[in-house]
This record gives structure tokens, C-alpha cells and sequence, in this order.
């Protein structure tokens, strides 16, 4: 496919089967095949950011089923409300997404469960029915978007079959996960380019780090990550020039919000 523009889609993939390409993006070879793995433009991962956050209402169950037949792998994010139930959303308050007001972390599920993401009629739906509703084909990025909630979190995934990765922004988040269940695959997320980002990574025992993409574009973060058999997918991409760029350094895996979105492997 050298010099030819494609649409970025799980299907394209052809060095791998989806299934040992979602383990890769994942985390589910060790850092030292990392290490002597080299990623192609046909390798690269395709994750649907919120389920594809610029095509559907981000978070919800309509996304999930959307994207999934597109991309290798959805990312979520995952809070508690006020009355203790872990719901599929990303912002700390209400504000932005809903008509309501508020933050999440106050406001109980009763109150919860009857509102809207953003113009459509997709309602907030809990960790659960997100993840039934994602064929077990498909990869899961679980961003924990704070601490506590590991335990639930980690049971209620454990229902499914799907490839699981957890990522957070909060070290403190992921070293919870790694307490419940070690073998877990983690990954970090930052946005500034300090050698400490990575350094955590590496405390946490995290598989792959999800740093902003400008960072992987302007920095050695690559040679750092592959030095240190991280899987590197990187936030968020919605530019084919910047995608093209981008797996031209060897990146694993792109977050998207629109999974058709084009670049060229060459």
C-alpha cells in the first residue's frame, strides 16, 4: 500500500490477525518482543475514543455498537456518581454534555439515568451495559477517571471476554488496579514530555503508555518507549496529516474520534 491514502479501519490490518493485534495494542506481549517488534502502517491499531466521540454521542451505547465493527479496540471512561454506580462518562460535572447541572461525583444514578448526551436521545448508560454491548471481538480501553474504583471496575470486567486494557491519567488509579489483579494490563496517560511520565510507567509495570500525540511528534518518546518495550497509542487524533505522520514513527495504536479517518503508509 506504499504511496496509497486508505481509511483508517480494523479491516485494513494485514500482518497480523485483529485478534494478536488487539493483544499487541493491549499489552499482551511481553516488552522484550516489544522491543524486536517493528510496527507498519498496516499494523497500526486503530482505538475509537469514546467510541468515536466525532461520529457518535460519545459514551453511549448506540458509539459502542457504531464504532465497534470499525476499529480494534474502544476507549471509555469510567466514574463513580453520587449514589456509589459506575457509569460511562467523561466529564467531572454535567454541564458540558447534559442539560443538567452539577458534578457526576453528587448526582445518583435516579437522577442520572434520565439524561441526554449532548443533542441525541442516547441516554448515560453504567460500566455494564457498555461493555454488553461491545462484541467480544473487539478490545476495551477502561480509563478509570479516579481512584477507588478499581475493585468494582476490575469485577465488573472480568464478566467479559474481551481484550481489557485499563489506562488513567492517576498513577495512584492504576497501582489500585495492579493491587487487584497484577497480571492486568495498564497503561499511562500524560500529556507533558517529562521523564518522570515515563519513569511511572515503569514503576506502575504498565504494557503501553498513551501519551499526546504532539509529544511523540516532537520528542524522543519513541525511542524511550521502544528502549523500554512500552506499546505507545497516542491521544487524540482527528487530522490525517498528523495520523500519517504519526505511524511513520512507529506509533501502535491511534485514538480516534472518527474512525475513518485517512492517511498514507508511505
Amino acid at each position: 500500500m506504499d504511496g496509497l491514502r486508505r481509511m483508517i479501519t480494523r479491516r485494513t490490518a494485514a500482518t497480523y490477525s485483529t485478534g494478536a493485534l488487539t493483544m499487541l495494542l493491549a499489552g499482551c506481549m511481553s516488552r522484550e518482543t516489544m522491543r524486536d517488534t517493528q510496527i507498519t502502517g498496516d499494523d497500526v491499531q486503530i482505538v475509537g475514543h469514546r467510541g468515536c466521540a466525532g461520529q457518535y454521542p460519545e459514551n453511549t451505547v448506540l458509539a459502542m455498537k457504531r464504532s465497534a465493527p470499525h476499529v480494534d479496540m474502544i476507549e471509555i471512561d469510567v466514574q463513580r456518581c453520587g449514589s456509589g454506580e459506575l457509569i460511562v462518562f467523561h466529564d467531572d460535572t454535567l454541564d458540558h454534555l447534559t442539560e443538567a447541572s452539577g458534578s457526576v461525583a453528587s448526582t445518583d444514578w435516579e437522577t442520572i439515568r434520565e439524561l441526554t448526551v449532548g443533542d441525541s436521545e442516547q441516554t448515560i448508560p453504567r460500566l455494564a451495559t457498555v461493555l454488553d454491548a461491545i462484541p467480544t471481538d473487539t478490545g476495551v480501553n477502561i480509563e478509570l477517571k479516579h481512584v477507588g474504583i478499581a475493585d468494582d471496575v476490575l469485577a465488573i470486567a472480568a464478566q467479559i471476554d474481551n481484550t481489557v486494557l485499563y489506562s488513567s491519567f492517576q498513577p495512584a488509579a492504576l497501582s489500585e488496579v495492579q493491587t487487584v489483579d497484577p497480571t492486568a494490563n495498564c497503561a499511562l496517560l500524560f500529556a507533558d514530555a517529562s521523564e518522570k511520565s515515563v519513569q511511572t510507567a515503569i514503576d506502575l509495570d504498565c504494557t503501553a503508555i498513551h501519551p499526546r500525540y504532539d509529544l511523540v511528534l516532537t520528542t524522543d518518546l519513541m525511542k524511550t518507549a521502544r528502549k523500554n518495550g512500552f506499546r505507545v497509542n497516542t491521544w487524540t487524533i482527528s487530522d490525517s496529516d498528523v495520523a500519517t505522520e504519526l505511524i511513520q514513527t512507529g506509533v501502535d495504536g491511534l485514538i480516534v474520534d472518527y474512525w475513518n479517518l485517512e492517511f498514507s503508509s508511505a
